[in-house]
């Protein structure tokens, strides 16, 4: 039992670290819920009967289902969220133990003494890994290996797979990429854990078993209303209607939002903060939204025809400075790629809308007397306006004409 080989090394007065401890307490519970509570047994139980396709589990398992379905889908219209297709783990796992199955006749698996069965890893450096319990149901691992199997049958020219999944789930994908590779699959040198470290809040770590977490939903609210509290103060929306505003508070909400999380590389952590990420100025969402905002103005100030080719003119430092942050976009978005990490395309962003403002401020737009210049200079907006628009579209942002 954990508890008494826990119990040695206190007595032999070996040093146990926090993380030894915490360790040894979460592997006590998981093994308490799962061979001794009367919870845990019934559960088990039910998981059997469900797998054995029992019509009373099950129609209270579809019933189940369907609530955190719809709740999904509600949370998921309001981030602007969609898919191209859904995979469920209740469809995938028969795949996955389908393959458990060949791979115990070619030796990939092995079974223990309980019937349960195991994947030998030690050779890779890893533990072994379980694959199917002792009663013949499935465990995550099951389930993951058969969506993958049936994702690459779906799409058979798919060029690879991103599993965008906390860093907490380092292990679980170093197994699953290496457990696929031990059955064949050449295709998984091509699947990839983008490994994203967690959100704190001031107060500190969610943790979801303690309730301190903070629902999708609720932030979302709580982030319009935020929105709606400092552009009050700012007095900024003279000529709206109320519908009119609502609709933009929910855009700055998310805007500030999303964009203080995609700031970050994926792979740090993130100490969130609703009313620093809805700052009017600084590095945050609706500060690039409100200079999209202010370049919309000047298009629509713009009373004459702006589309002539412009040459021969001489142009400002910081007009110049605009140009190159322009010209190195496409490479931005290329680097944002190959590193899987939208903070390159969020920074970017940033710079030039920093650049921009510096232009604006120091420089006469429209009302600048040379002609040509002024007319480069409201394309160099639009320009600028275009590319905010476009890095935002690829950040799932969106950004409002007027604010």
């Amino acid at each position: 039992m954990l508890e008494e080989k826990f119990s040695k090394k206190y007595e032999n007065g070996e040093d146990l670290s926090d993380e030894i401890i915490k360790a040894f307490k979460k592997s006590f519970k998981n093994d308490y819920f799962a061979n001794i509570s009367a919870i845990g047994a019934d559960a088990k139980e039910m998981l059997r009967k469900w797998e054995a396709g029992d019509a009373e589990v099950v129609a209270l398992w579809e019933k189940m289902n369907q609530w955190v379905y719809d709740g999904f889908a509600v949370t998921y219209t309001n981030l602007g969220v969609d898919f191209d297709a859904l995979y469920y783990e209740s469809d995938t796992y028969l795949l996955g133990k389908d393959f458990v199955k060949e791979g115990l006749e070619s030796g990939v698996f092995y079974t223990k003494e309980d019937g349960s069965v195991w994947c030998d890893l030690k050779e890779d450096g890893l533990d072994d890994k379980i694959v199917l319990r002792a009663d013949g149901t499935a465990v995550y691992m099951t389930q993951d290996i058969g969506t993958a199997i049936q994702r690459v049958k779906d799409y058979p020219d798919i060029g690879g797979m991103i599993y965008t999944v906390g860093n907490e789930q380092d292990h679980h994908f170093k197994v699953l990429f290496l457990i696929l590779k031990k059955l064949g699959f050449d295709w998984s040198k091509n699947l990839h854990h983008l490994s994203y470290g967690m959100v704190d809040l001031p107060s500190g770590k969610m943790k979801s078993r303690e309730g301190t977490v903070v629902d999708a939903d609720d932030l979302m609210v709580e982030m319009a209303a935020t929105a709606k509290e400092i552009s009050q103060k700012l007095g900024k929306l003279e000529g709206y209607t109320d519908e009119e505003k609502e609709e933009l508070y929910k855009v700055i909400g998310m805007g500030a939002l999303k964009y203080f999380i995609l700031k970050v590389d994926p792979k740090k952590r993130i100490l969130f903060d609703p009313k620093e990420s809805i700052d009017f100025a600084g590095n945050t969402g609706p500060f690039i939204q409100y200079t999209y905002a202010r370049i919309q103005s000047i298009l629509r100030k713009a009373d004459f025809d702006y589309s002539a080719e412009i040459t021969g003119i001489e142009i400002d430092i910081r007009e110049k400075e605009i140009v190159k942050q322009l010209q190195g976009y496409p490479a931005t978005v290329q680097l944002a790629a190959n590193n899987q990490s939208p903070a390159v395309i969020a920074n970017y962003t940033y710079d030039l809308v920093k650049l921009y403002n510096s232009f604006f401020q120091n420089i006469y737009i429209l009302g600048e007397e040379d002609e040509a210049k002024k007319v480069f200079r409201v394309q160099l907006s639009k320009k600028v306006g275009d590319t905010i628009k476009n890095a935002f579209s690829l950040l799932g942002i969106q950004v409002p004409e007027r604010m």
